[in-house]
């Protein structure tokens, strides 16, 4: 029998996933009552494809979590689950999903859903006043951030060699480009071709102008243009550097919030999307999409939360020939 992973072996998962900018979910076990296999303090992280690594119960309760963990994710809020025998109690508590668990072991479980979602990625094109200040009051509100150094700057950013698409590879980006002059048109051309949730450009409004003839001579569409801010930033009369930076950030803080940007900071597999049927022994949900137990009966996919389940619904099958 294959051991269970340990707390430690399940938090360094969770480290080295957000160290890759990985999406996903933290499930802690915050109330278990007996003849539950798992403990309070149990702990599993479920990845926005389904995959879990951990122990948060067997499985009456798996199936359940991975869809609540999916479902935590795509929307970037926390829940907490109970699964009981009669799919009651818990009281009136915010953000409590309740769950009947009517496999034969019994017993009661609340889970709690933490999605960890990755740091915004902002990636800012130029060595100027602008840029430096972006990329350090960007660390401060939390960003992860890389620099795009103008060729010949002799700037030594960790990132200046780096081209948009090897970057892009890592996070979805908000980019900033604050060449003001330097590097303009080939980092809008560069920066257009991800597609970003943001992309702004510094510079005077006949300045951008130019550029933006420089963008539609390459091909640029109407509608890519009109996504650019120019100038980036509100306007909030700044004019030293770090007050444009700020107006930028800002906008940017703006964006997020008004869209509730939660994009994964890397492509995941694509999700099937669920299919929920019931159990026909225990009446416990069971996700098609993930079960490990069915049975395909004139044309129907029956699920089974457990091979015991299964079972009995094959004696019963057998019984009634």
């Amino acid at each position: 029998m294959r051991s269970m992973p340990k707390m430690l072996d399940i938090l360094n998962r969770a480290a080295a996933l957000q160290q890759q900018g990985v999406p996903f979910a933290l499930c802690t076990v915050t109330y278990s009552q007996r003849p539950t296999s798992a403990r309070s303090g149990a702990k599993a992280v479920v990845t926005p494809d389904g995959a879990i690594f951990g122990w948060v119960g067997g499985a009456c309760s798996q199936p359940s979590v991975v869809r609540h963990a999916r479902e935590a994710l795509a929307l970037g809020e926390p829940r907490t689950i109970r699964l009981s025998p009669d799919g009651d109690g818990g009281g009136d508590r915010d953000g409590l999903v309740v769950l009947a668990m009517t496999c034969h072991s019994g017993g009661t479980l609340e889970i709690f859903i933490e999605p960890v979602l990755p740091e915004p990625y902002l990636i800012v094109a130029g060595d100027t006043p602008v840029a430096r200040s972006l990329v350090e009051i960007g660390r401060a509100l939390g960003y992860h951030t890389a620099t795009l150094a103008c060729p010949g700057s002799g700037a030594d950013e960790e990132h200046a060699d780096l081209a948009f698409d090897a970057l892009s590879r890592a996070r979805v980006p908000f980019i900033v480009v604050a060449s003001q002059g330097t590097l303009d048109e080939e980092a809008l051309l560069g920066a257009l071709a991800l597609d970003p949730p943001y992309l702004a450009v510094v510079g005077s409004r006949r300045r951008i102008a130019t550029m933006l003839d420089f963008l539609r001579s390459r091909g640029a569409t109407d509608e890519q243009i009109a996504r650019i801010h120019a100038p980036a930033g509100l306007d909030i009369h700044a004019e030293s550097a770090a007050e444009i930076a700020l107006s930028i950030l800002s906008e940017i803080t703006a964006v997020r919030r008004q869209a509730n940007f939660t994009a994964p900071a890397v492509e995941a597999p694509p999700a099937d999307p669920p299919r929920i049927v019931i159990d026909p022994i225990c009446g416990m949900e069971v996700d098609l999409a993930t079960a490990r137990f069915t049975l395909e009966r004139e044309g129907e996919t029956l699920g089974f939360c457990c091979p015991a389940c299964l079972r009995e619904y094959e004696r019963q099958e057998h019984q009634a020939i």
